[in-house]
């Protein structure tokens, strides 16, 4: 791509006419004439490499910026709110001098392309952004999404993607505590692997991406650059995806995670020492990032020689060294007089570190290289001021026959028996089933402050020994409620994040996202895309949990195919005491088992239309965000009080599937007897929201009813915890051995 190794910034106003592939980079013609219009002459060689990364899709969120305003607008009043959206990750204040930092990143097509280093970079991605602010990462989610679990190029993706996930985790040391896998058609050509991690520091280590102070010398530090991943994620996730187009499948990034290791401690040292001015990690566009981002949040310019960037590859061009998504890379601004002191650092730690430039006291980023300037722009105008569109969106003409096709209308278990079998079919349905085959590959306990991990309600770490103070972290989103309803299913997947947290006894605080859709320039995506994101904002609004940050990830569709639209939602919550927390299993026979909330005949998207019926239409569950936030209060207050022994949020498959795996996971059976006012249908199958199932002793029924009758959630008894059956009384009975046998043989059975 280089025109000549003389193509200066002189040498391009010098020759105007010649041809440079600004097509081939994933720019626009009239985006190509704004970055003319912005130099006042043809860009050289390598500021279109950094202009055409940088305004793609994956980097400046051309097509999303107006619609992601609402989250700064519509943002709730929090005490708990450090840093918000704009730095690499959001941070929160947890109490005692804490603060914790997480975001939710995405990986997805590079996750297809090439299954294990597309989510293993995913992960070393998404830890380095924690780094950045300073903290030290202690565990990570994944939320993944394939296709339908029985296609043969599921059994290429899905074992990839776990081994990538589970590799890289696992040699990094950090445990995996949460996320979720689910399996559908939509996905089939366009896996979504999303990826968390949480950090944890005290209030005076967080860390900005912004480089100040003339003089101060900027560090590239970690592995050499090499030719993988050159325009990887950030020209890979910014177009429509089309096995046709070798252009638009580049070399995937190539991790390391002992090296990523090393990084971490070798950073959270200088950060110690106070020796780190500005810091950024190089991921998505790579030194075209950390550059101008660094340059354009900070006080003055930048001034940096290519030349002194270590290779592993001596024949890449300046444009691919700018483009290079090479992993496990981080850029520091440093003082002078503390640079032999970084270094030494770096060397103790085996991590390369090369002085490659200077802040300087102007407003321009400059790039030598070979002597000639190669560079010089505005940084803001790259990192900042790229296209902003505004993209047409139209309700689809669809959208009401799929509502119109009402999901409660589908045939219903007239006998007990036929009930059964449809339980039976559910629990063993691979979206319902067992996911014991995936995260057995994942070290959930490593550093040995795991309180929670799946197939809890939540994550948790404990934060610190002495106090037992934890965080908890949820992650959720079901794309066939977006599909019906996308406003609403944003909102039923904040509610069940917010839900799935408080259950386990933390309060949550605040939201991460990863919005996943189709291409912004189908109106219909569009149309998706704005009601989730007014959806989201409007109920972090009212549950007071504001959006810290997120990802958003367009082009997820396959030629005219889009994927359900998926906002998936990360709630961060807090606990005073770890010891405190309620699990999901049955712990002991005897106690009583109580159903809160309201449950309604609502079945669109729900799993049952789904397994027994394979449809989708109809409505989603209808969202109450006061009741969701009661039910969390009430959850939170018997947690912290000793009213109960265990908890299970209702959500996919309703209360069977939360009952079913509360048995399994406590090796303990239940007797359910139908309340009054309810079919055993719909009892069993409703996916109504704001609900949980608690286990209640004996000690505490009247306590723990009076509470709820105050605060007027409605609380029904259902059964009790007894004997080794699911028996819903005078309906079937189902043994758990059975019961186990289906629920947990599904995914092995399909992967093997």
């Amino acid at each position: 791509m280089s025109r000549t190794p003389l193509d200066t910034v002189e040498h391009a106003a010098a020759t105007p006419d010649v041809e440079l592939p600004w097509a081939e980079l994933g720019l626009k013609k009239d985006e190509y004439e704004r970055v003319v219009e912005i130099l006042g002459r043809r860009p050289t060689g390598a500021e279109l490499a950094m202009y055409s990364v940088m305004w793609s899709e994956h980097c400046s969120y051309k097509s999303s910026k107006v619609h992601l305003r609402q989250f700064g607008e519509k943002a709730p009043q929090s005490d708990a709110l450090l840093v918000g959206i704009g730095e690499n990750a959001g941070v929160v204040d947890v109490g005692q001098g804490y603060a914790v930092t997480f975001k939710v990143e995405s990986h997805n097509h590079p996750s297809y392309v090439e299954p294990y280093q597309g989510a293993a970079t995913g992960v070393g991605g998404i830890v380095r952004d924690i780094i950045a602010m300073g903290a030290r990462p202690v565990a990570v989610v994944d939320p993944l999404r394939f296709g339908a679990a029985d296609h043969p190029d599921t059994k290429r993706v899905l074992p990839g993607v776990v081994a990538g996930i589970g590799g890289y985790g696992n040699c990094l040391g950090l445990p995996n505590i949460g996320g979720e896998v689910v399996f559908d058609a939509c996905y089939q050509g366009n896996p979504l692997v999303n990826a968390g991690a949480i950090g944890v520091m005290r209030h005076e280590d967080i860390h900005l991406a912004k480089a100040s102070g003339a003089g101060n010398k900027v560090i590239l530090y970690g592995a050499r650059t090499g030719g993988d991943g050159i325009g990887g994620a950030s020209i890979l996730a910014s177009e429509t995806f089309d096995d046709a187009k070798p252009s638009k499948r580049p070399a995937v990034q190539v991790g390391d995670p002992f090296q990523e290791k090393l990084l971490i401690e070798c950073t959270l040292e200088a950060f110690a020492e106070k020796l780190v001015v500005g810091i950024q990690d190089l991921g998505a566009a790579g030194l075209s990032c950390a550059t101008s981002e660094l340059a354009s949040n900070g006080s003055g310019g930048m001034r940096v020689t290519l030349d002194d960037v270590p290779l592993r590859d001596s024949t890449l061009s300046p444009e691919e060294i700018l483009m290079s998504e090479s992993q496990e890379r981080m850029c520091a601004v440093v003082e002078p007089e503390k640079v032999d002191r970084f270094l030494e650092i770096c060397d103790k730690w085996d991590v390369i570190a090369t002085v490659i430039g200077e802040v300087t006291d102007g407003d321009r980023l400059e790039i030598y290289w070979h002597g000639g300037k190669i560079v010089d722009v505005d940084p803001r105008t790259v990192a900042h001021d790229g296209p902003v569109y505004e993209r047409p969106y139209a309700r689809p003409d669809w959208q009401d026959a799929l509502q119109a096709d009402d999901a409660n209308k589908l045939p219903r278990p007239a006998t007990g028996e036929e009930l059964k079998d449809q339980v039976l079919k559910l629990v063993s349905s691979p979206n319902q089933a067992s996911k014991k085959w995936i995260t057995s590959q994942y070290d959930h306990f490593v550093q040995g402050n795991t309180v929670l991990a799946q197939p809890e309600d939540s994550g948790m770490i404990r934060i610190d020994e002495e106090s037992g103070l934890g965080v908890a972290i949820a992650t959720d989103g079901n794309g066939r409620y977006a599909k019906l309803d996308p406003y609403a299913g944003a909102q039923l997947a904040l509610s069940e994040a917010y839900r799935n947290v408080a259950t386990t006894g933390a309060k949550p605080l605040a939201v991460s996202d990863c919005l996943n859709f189709g291409s912004p320039e189908d109106p219909a995506v569009m149309w998706q895309f704005a009601e989730a994101i007014r959806g989201l904002a409007d109920a972090c609004q009212q549950l007071g949990t504001p959006v810290t940050g997120g990802n958003v990830s367009l082009y997820n569709q396959t030629g005219e195919v889009a994927i359900h639209p998926t906002p998936v939602v990360a709630v961060l919550g807090v606990i005073d005491d770890v010891a405190r927390r309620t699990p999901v299993a049955f712990g002991e026979e005897g106690q009583l088992l109580y159903l809160l909330g309201d449950t309604r005949e609502e079945f669109g998207g729900s799993a049952w239309s789904q397994v027994i019926h394979d449809h989708l239409g109809g409505l989603p569950p209808k969202v109450d965000l006061e009741r969701e936030r009661l039910l969390a209060e009430i959850l939170i207050s018997a947690s912290r009080d000793g009213m109960i022994d265990a908890a299970h949020d209702l959500s996919d498959g309703g209360l069977i599937q939360a009952v079913v795996e509360s048995a399994l996971l406590g090796d303990k059976g239940a007797r359910l007897v139908v309340p009054d006012g309810l079919d055993a249908f719909t009892f069993l199958f409703s996916e109504s929201a704001g609900r949980a199932v608690v286990a209640v002793p004996r000690s505490e029924e009247l306590r723990f009813t009076d509470m709820c009758g105050a605060r007027g959630l409605p609380a029904t008894r259902i059964g009790v915890v007894d004997g080794d059956t699911v028996d819903v009384q005078g309906e079937f009975a189902l043994p758990l051995t059975e019961l186990r046998t289906a629920h947990e043989e599904t995914i092995p059975a399909l992967l093997a």
